[in-house]
């Protein structure tokens, strides 16, 4: 599956918080095959939120572009796309 624009986080590290340089994104929860559903999470006017399915905290940090996470681990590319 290509991840396409839409930046795409992850937390295999079990972090309670990751910081994301965007507030539209998919969170993936591990990366695959051990990933939850690809959902879409949009903070809207939040400056956080937490993901449904694993209960990871997500940050928006202005400063990092939307393709950027702390820690940088987190965010994750499609290898075949």
């Amino acid at each position: 599956m290509a991840s396409g624009a839409t930046p795409h986080f992850q937390n295999q590290m079990g972090l309670p918080a990751i910081e994301v340089g965007a507030k539209e994104f998919m969170c993936i929860g591990a990366p695959p095959p051990f990933d939850h559903p690809h959902i879409f999470i949009d903070m809207g006017a939040d400056q956080e939120t937490i993901c449904p399915y694993c209960s990871t905290l997500y940050r928006y940090n202005p400063k990092l572009r939307a393709d950027e996470s702390i820690p940088p681990q987190a965010a994750w590319t499609d290898k075949a796309a």
